[in-house]
């Protein structure tokens, strides 16, 4: 094995897990998470020698990642394909009670896709403005109008849960 494919390795290692919860953030469906990181860990491979500073490894993997969702988004809802529910080993670990979690990754998933990456990278991520514009490649007001519409959609998603 040669050193790029074992530094590869190392980092594939101790950041699949983190990406795979980033990822079943952004798209609700633990399944089609995997497909995302997979892919995101592909474009990094083939990317991986190019690659000049990897302390900066992580922001340009998250970046990876959410381009990777927000380009397969723009597919078209049909060549996406929801499996089932999520095996109950690859939930995250609850903070709060679990019927709330649980209604606010369900609210979460109908937020619009650019809305929930600049929500999951702000929030999840805990990036900042700056951080998160330059991961999606767009201007710090946009991070920020995305960030208060995206919280406004949500906060009416889960207002709209709680009537029921």
């Amino acid at each position: 094995m040669s050193d790029r494919d074992a530094a590869f390795e190392a980092y594939f290692a101790a950041r699949s897990d983190a990406m795979r919860g980033t990822a079943y953030l952004l798209c609700g469906d633990w399944h089609r998470a995997e497909d995302l990181v997979q892919t995101t860990f592909t474009k990094l491979y083939l990317a991986w020698r190019r690659i000049q500073r990897h302390e900066a490894m992580d922001a340009y993997t998250r970046q990876t990642l959410v381009r990777t969702f927000i380009s397969e988004r723009r597919r078209g809802w049909f060549r996406n394909e929801s499996v089932g529910e999520p095996s109950a080993e690859l939930v995250a670990p609850p903070t709060g009670l679990p019927e709330e979690r649980l209604v606010l990754l369900e609210a979460l998933a109908k937020v619009p896709p650019k809305q929930r990456a600049v929500l999951v990278l702000r929030y999840w991520e805990d990036a900042s403005i700056e951080q998160a514009a330059a991961l999606l490649g767009v201007s710090e007001g946009t991070i920020k109008s995305q960030a208060a519409r995206g919280l406004q959609t949500l906060r009416g998603l889960l207002d709209q849960e709680r009537v029921r």
